[in-house]
């Protein structure tokens, strides 16, 4: 249960098409994610499995049924947004369990349902405050709590963890995580937080001005980006992206400078590296040479931030304490097979 299918689905408000036709297969018991600048069309995307949307082309098709024009109900779908959307004037178990009274199911199952809910949430100790009892953690536990009582095909998470501290949202993450490994059902979620996509997804769909960049694995999309787009908006901090010129093996960069990288670089007309990937060396050793502008410290990391006269600015990222600091003149280094070569359409240049 909980396979969905997209055929060329399309959406258009107005003249506007938001959605320029989207294949797409969710398998049963994935957690797929979708990511994406805002504007994109992740949210509307969502709305459109989910039927709040109307699809204006194309069809969504979940366990071989064609849904498309079926009302939300009738899709068997479960919801989270980013506003918990709690009653205020009803405990934790009558807010878990409405839907169910609502659908008239007996006291005694509503009951066995969302006692089963809550201890996988555990919120067994809170079940009969009021949501103004309890934090933004707890609350979006009782909305997840909601969605899981009445055993959908599939769970929809619209930015659930937004409205969330940090560190809230980490041990969010970490409760949906469970959860999803818990339930074997399939998950649909849309985020801006690439951290929360790296480390959720079995699957992660990157969309850009209604339409899919790329589709794979958390580290598929991090080491084989295909186009610069995936490349920079996939990484934290992002991918450092310069100006270069490749002929043969060879990359000439803004300064003059070179680097052989031991590939093919023919066409090449920007070159990428991850700040994880690069290094501090005295300057004469360095492919590059450049001064730190700015040095941040956060304990477990370092992060220096490299200007190359003629080049750019590179951010590097230094595992641990480190003595650098602004002004500091210094060498940068990186391997050649952690080097992204993009052509003059921007797609990746395969190594």
């Amino acid at each position: 249960m909980g396979q969905i299918e997209l055929k060329d689905i399309r959406k258009s408000f107005g003249g506007v098409e938001v959605i320029k036709g989207i294949d797409l297969q969710i398998d049963e018991g994935e957690l797929v994610i979708f990511v994406g600048p805002s504007g994109c069309g992740k949210s509307t995307l969502l709305r459109l499995i989910s039927g709040l949307v109307e699809a204006s082309d194309g069809q969504i098709i979940i366990d071989g049924d064609d849904v498309t024009g079926k009302p939300p109900a009738e899709r068997e779908l479960s919801m989270v947004f980013q506003s918990y959307a709690l009653y205020p004037h009803k405990s934790v178990r009558e807010n878990m369990g409405f839907a169910l009274t609502v659908a008239g199911m007996p006291k005694s199952d509503i009951t066995a349902k969302v006692d089963e809910a809550a201890a996988t949430l555990k919120l067994e100790d809170y079940l009969d405050r009021k949501p103004k009892a309890l934090s933004g953690g707890q609350r979006q536990r009782v909305a997840i709590g909601r969605a899981i009582v009445r055993e959908p095909r599939a769970f929809l998470f619209d930015e659930p963890l937004s409205n969330l501290d940090a560190a809230l949202r980490v041990e969010m993450r970490l409760e949906i995580a469970r959860l999803h490994q818990k339930l074997g059902a399939t998950m649909v979620y849309v985020t801006h937080d690439q951290v929360e996509a790296m480390t959720l997804a079995d699957k992660i769909v990157v969309l850009q001005a209604g339409q899919i960049e790329q589709i794979g694995s958390p580290l598929d999309l991090y080491r084989h980006p295909g186009n610069l787009f995936v490349a920079q908006f996939i990484g934290s901090p992002k991918m450092n992206v310069v100006d270069c010129t490749g002929v043969g093996t060879t990359l000439t960069f803004g300064n003059r400078n070179t680097s052989d990288i031991a590939r093919n670089a023919d066409g090449a007309t920007k070159m990428g590296i991850r700040p994880e990937h690069m290094a501090l060396c005295p300057e004469k050793d360095g492919i590059l040479a450049g001064q730190i502008d700015v040095m941040e410290h956060l304990g477990s990391d370092s992060f220096a931030y490299v200007n190359v006269t003629n080049v750019g600015l590179f951010t590097v990222r230094i595992v641990g304490h480190s003595d650098a600091s602004v002004g500091d003149v210094v060498g940068l280094t990186f391997g050649s097979e952690n080097v992204h070569l993009f052509d003059a359409a921007e797609k990746t240049i395969p190594a």
